[in-house]
């Protein structure tokens, strides 16, 4: 019988899919409704101690829209909860007592030792399961120079980490860090060091959202001005695979992922790629909790289709299929070839390798691309333009 139940750092999950530190966790209302639905836990929005000032701003949040298609990506300037951890520590309690079996999950954010120390001794004491530390979100003056991320300073990693888990008597402790790093294998690997019990791999990439072509000013406009979001959902999905993969690879460290996943499809790849569990915001934020749902009959066909009984079977299958350029085989010449049943003769292809590849498709009069197997090398651009899935592969 195939089963969904997944362990990270010792917790026990009932499937692999929690929520995000994000709006979607900020309200207890919001959480006890996701957990109805079947979700496996939350990461409750990132609180700090009282007395901490947390002037959002507003408007937060944008989108980012490429011919037509709504949210490839989504900003936010949004910064850690308004919610103090005195107020976060009530609600742990209310939703570990109606909850028991659902994992709920601290994430934190200091200023210096006292404060990381105490709060998650605050939220320890009131039924954390585990506590993550935000270290890719602007710090201070606590990085190496002010507003840099934490994340970005390995012997600050390694040094804050220890603190934290000094701090923690039961609970594990997982460092949430950024890929705006040069090696995201060091900044695990300090991790490591420093005593953390796992790996929140990533979070939201510093970028700006474009430009207003009316009013010539950057998005979001607050008042007239703006400043650079976190980039989150699909466009991001890459990336944070290469992040997963590269410290599943090389650390030993246990790796639950976040960044770009939006179905059932991204969080099998994630899970491939080393991560325990996939965290879940953008997709939320889009669609609502009901997509789990979907999570998780389309993780357990997938699994019944491969013959994978548990997930964690799954975990890091994908590893070994990765090596570097120059250990690449030198395989035969490859070509495309174009399924003249799907094609609908847009030209795409066509234009793509006249200008961007070797010139190797000629349009009939018919406008059905027809492929020169002298000129093509199957470099694979023809198959990626395609609007139509399957109607072009490289064959060898």
């Amino acid at each position: 019988m195939t089963s969904l139940e997944t362990i990270f750092c010792g917790i026990r999950y009932e499937n692999p899919f929690i929520l995000a530190a994000s709006p979607s966790t900020d309200h207890p209302d919001m959480i006890r409704r996701a957990f109805d639905r079947g979700w496996a836990g939350a990461v409750l929005k990132t609180t700090s101690v009282p007395g901490t000032p947390v002037p959002l701003k507003y408007p937060m949040i944008s989108g980012l829209e490429y011919e037509g298609k709504r949210l490839l990506a989504m900003g936010n300037i949004d910064l850690i909860s308004e919610h103090h951890a005195d107020v976060v520590a009530e609600r742990i309690q209310g939703l570990k007592k109606e909850f028991p079996q659902k994992v709920v999950v601290a994430s934190v954010m200091g200023g210096k030792r006292e404060d990381w120390q105490r709060l998650v001794g605050m939220l320890e004491e009131a039924g954390a399961d585990a506590i993550e530390c935000s270290f890719s979100c602007p710090q201070g003056t606590l990085g190496s120079k002010p507003g840099a991320m934490l994340g970005q300073d390995i012997r600050l990693v390694e040094t804050v980490t220890s603190w934290v888990k000094k701090a923690a008597k039961r609970i594990p402790v997982v460092i949430k860090l950024t890929p705006q790093v040069s090696d995201i294998v060091d900044a695990a690997l300090a991790v490591k060091r420093g005593g953390g019990d796992g790996v929140c791999a990533s979070n939201t990439i510093p970028s700006l959202m474009g430009i207003d072509m009316k009013t010539l000013r950057p998005i979001p406009d607050v008042g007239g001005l703006s400043c650079y979001s976190g980039l989150s959902g699909p466009a991001i999905k890459p990336i944070t695979l290469r992040v997963i993969a590269e410290i599943a690879r090389n650390t030993g460290m246990q790796v639950t992922g976040t960044g770009g996943a939006m179905n059932w499809r991204d969080a099998v790849e994630f899970l491939l790629l080393g991560a325990r569990n996939v965290q879940f915001c953008t997709a939320v934020m889009r669609y609502g909790f009901r997509i789990i749902e979907q999570l998780t009959d389309g993780l357990a066909v997938f699994m019944e289709t491969h013959g994978f009984e548990r997930v964690e079977e799954m975990t890091g299958h994908s590893l070994k299929y990765i090596t570097t350029h120059d250990r690449l085989p030198n395989i035969t010449k490859g070509f495309s070839r174009i399924d003249p049943k799907k094609c609908i003769r847009c030209g795409l292809c066509y234009v793509a390798c006249r200008d961007g590849g070797h010139g190797a498709i000629t349009m009939k009069k018919s406008r059905l691309p027809v492929v020169d197997r002298e000129k093509c090398v199957g470099c694979g651009l023809c198959e990626a333009v395609c609007p139509v899935t399957g109607c072009i592969h490289i064959a060898f």
